[in-house]
C-alpha cells in the first residue's frame, strides 16, 4: 500500500473545550451575529460520528453531515494503475461540528474547507477526518477540497477489492463499496447527491459515466470527459468506465440514450453486446407501462471486457460484463433497479431484499407478458423445486446479515414472496402498492416495515403472518391462502 500520508506541524484538535471565541470566529465566517444567543455560545460544537447508524457497516456513511454535490477531477494512467485528483463536495451541517468524517481509502495530500486548510488524519482504515479550521454551525453550507493520490486496487474495505482494471480499460463498479476506492464520499444510500465527474485519461480513450456527458477536452496527449448526472444518487451508484468502446446514442420517447460496449471484446460477442444494449430504450419504456414513468432524465448501459462476475444498476447507466445469448431478463433486472433500488433506495443495508427481490420479480413480469411461463406457474415451481430442508429457506432474507447480503434467496425468495404477495392481495391491489412505493418514495429512502405498512394500506388486510412466513421465518411458507399459495 502507499503510505498514507499526514499533514506536518501541531495535531491540536477543535473539540469541545475549543473557547467560544473560536465559535464567534465561525458565526462572524458565516455572516451571522454571535451576540443574540447565549444558548448558541454555550452550545459547542462536537464531532460528527464516524458512521450514519448501519448495523451491517457501522463506518458507512457519517454523522453531522449532508453532502448535496460531489465534483470529481480524476486522473487516470492505465500503465501505473494510479489514480490522482481532487473533488469538491458541497456539504450542509446537521449539528455543530468540531470535525468530521469522510469515507476514502487513498492517500490524501491535502484538505480544505471553505478555501482554508483542515487537519486530516486516517481512523480505522477508510475513515477520512476533517478538522475545520473553525467550528461549523447547524445548517451552515460549506465545501470541503480533498486532494489524492495512489494506487486503488492496492486497497480493500469490509473484505471488498473493488477496484476493476487492467492494462487497457477500467470500470468501477461495485456495491455494496465503490465510490472509496475513487473519492472522498458519504458512503452510504441514505445520503444521495448530484454527481459531476472529470476524468482525464489518454485522448485514445473514450470515458463513460453517469448522466449525460457534457464535455470532452483534449489537452495535447491526454483529454478530460465531464459528465453531469441531473438527479442526485447515492455514492456507490456513480461510476466511470475508460478505455476503447463503440457507442451508440439516440432518443426514444424523449428520452435519451446512451450506450457502449468495450471493443476489447471479439468481434461476434461485441455485436451481440452492442445489440442488447440497443434494447435498453424499449425495455425502459415497457417498465414504465408496469411501474410508472421513468425517474430519470437519461438512460443507457455499457458492457465491459472485463469479468467483473455480476452486473451492476448504476444510475442511469447499468453496467454489465459480457452477456450469454437471451439474457435480455438480466438487462430487465437491472433496469427495474432503476424505479426499485436506485430512484427508492434501502434505507439500511438489511433492507436489500427490497432491490433484488423486487428486481427479480420484474424479470418474471416480463417473462410472462412476452410468451413466457405465468408467474403463478413460475412460483409454484419454485416452490415445489426447493424442499422444506433446502438452504432457501435457511435465511431471515429481511436481515440476511453483510455476509449473506447478496444471497441467492436474497434474490429468489424475494422475488417468490413478491409473487405470493402479488397472489394474496390480488391483481389491482398489488400494482397499485408498487406503483405507489416507487412513486411515493422518488428519490428517497424505504424499508421492509415501511414496505408491509403500504401493503396493508393499500390492501386493507393485516400481513404480519404473510411478511413473518416469506421473509423471516428459517422454514419454507406453508401452502395457504393466507401465504399466497
Amino acid at each position: 500500500m502507499d503510505e498514507l500520508q499526514q499533514p506536518g506541524g501541531s495535531r491540536t484538535r477543535v473539540g469541545l473545550r475549543r473557547t467560544a471565541a473560536l465559535l464567534t470566529a465561525s458565526l462572524a465566517l458565516t455572516g451571522l451575529s454571535a451576540a443574540p444567543s447565549s444558548a448558541r455560545v454555550e452550545a459547542l460544537p462536537s464531532p460528527g460520528s464516524a458512521g450514519i447508524g448501519d448495523s451491517y457497516f457501522p463506518l458507512d456513511g457519517n454523522g453531522g453531515i449532508d453532502v448535496t454535490r460531489y465534483q470529481v477531477h480524476d486522473r487516470y494512467r492505465f500503465a501505473q494503475r494510479r489514480l490522482s485528483g481532487w473533488t469538491k463536495l458541497t456539504v450542509r451541517a446537521t449539528q455543530d461540528l468540531s470535525r468530521f468524517d469522510l469515507d476514502f481509502l487513498l492517500p490524501v495530500r491535502r484538505v480544505t474547507v471553505d478555501g482554508r486548510p483542515a487537519e486530516f488524519s486516517r481512523v480505522a482504515g477508510h475513515e477520512l477526518r476533517i478538522v475545520p479550521a473553525v467550528p461549523l454551525l447547524d445548517g451552515q453550507r460549506f465545501r470541503v477540497r480533498v486532494a489524492y493520490a495512489g494506487r486503488p486496487g492496492r486497497f480493500e474495505y469490509a473484505g471488498e477489492s473493488s477496484w476493476l482494471a487492467d492494462a487497457s480499460e477500467v470500470v468501477t463498479m461495485g456495491e455494496p463499496h465503490m465510490a472509496p476506492w475513487w473519492f472522498p464520499a458519504n458512503d452510504h444510500p441514505r445520503d444521495r447527491a448530484r454527481m459531476d465527474v472529470h476524468i482525464t485519461v489518454p485522448r485514445a480513450k473514450r470515458v463513460v459515466a453517469n448522466g449525460e456527458r457534457v464535455s470532452r477536452t483534449v489537452h495535447g496527449a491526454r483529454a478530460t470527459t465531464h459528465w453531469r448526472a441531473a438527479e442526485p444518487m447515492a455514492p456507490y451508484l456513480a461510476f466511470f468506465a475508460a478505455g476503447d468502446f463503440a457507442v451508440r446514442t439516440g432518443e426514444r420517447g424523449g428520452l435519451p440514450w446512451y450506450v457502449a460496449v468495450s471493443r476489447a471484446l471479439p468481434r461476434a460477442a461485441r455485436t451481440r453486446s452492442l445489440r442488447l444494449m440497443k434494447r435498453t430504450p424499449a425495455l425502459v419504456g415497457w417498465l414504465e407501462t408496469q411501474l410508472g414513468d421513468y425517474p430519470f432524465s437519461t438512460t443507457g448501459g455499457l458492457t465491459t471486457s472485463l469479468d467483473p462476475g455480476f452486473a451492476l444498476e448504476n444510475q442511469t447507466r447499468p453496467t454489465y460484463p459480457v452477456l450469454p445469448r437471451r439474457a435480455r431478463s438480466i438487462v430487465v433486472h437491472e433496469l427495474a433497479h432503476q424505479w426499485l433500488g436506485d430512484s427508492v433506495a434501502v434505507e439500511n443495508w438489511r433492507d436489500i431484499w427490497l432491490n433484488e427481490g423486487t428486481a427479480t420479480f420484474m424479470e418474471v413480469r416480463y417473462a410472462e407478458t412476452h410468451g413466457g411461463q405465468p408467474a403463478p406457474d413460475w412460483l409454484r415451481s419454485r416452490y415445489d423445486a426447493f424442499g422444506a430442508d433446502d438452504d432457501l429457506w435457511n435465511l431471515d432474507i429481511a436481515d440476511p446479515g453483510p455476509r449473506r447480503l447478496f444471497d441467492f434467496s436474497v434474490y429468489l425468495r424475494g422475488g417468490m414472496a413478491l409473487q405470493a404477495l402479488r397472489q394474496r392481495i390480488g391483481e389491482e391491489d398489488f400494482w397499485v402498492l408498487l406503483r405507489r412505493w416507487v412513486g411515493d418514495n422518488r428519490l428517497g429512502n424505504g424499508s421492509t416495515p415501511e414496505f408491509q405498512a403500504l401493503a396493508e394500506q393499500v390492501s386493507g388486510e393485516e400481513l404480519d403472518g404473510f411478511f413473518q412466513a416469506w421473509l423471516r421465518e428459517r422454514s419454507r411458507p406453508a401452502a395457504t391462502p393466507e401465504n399466497g399459495l
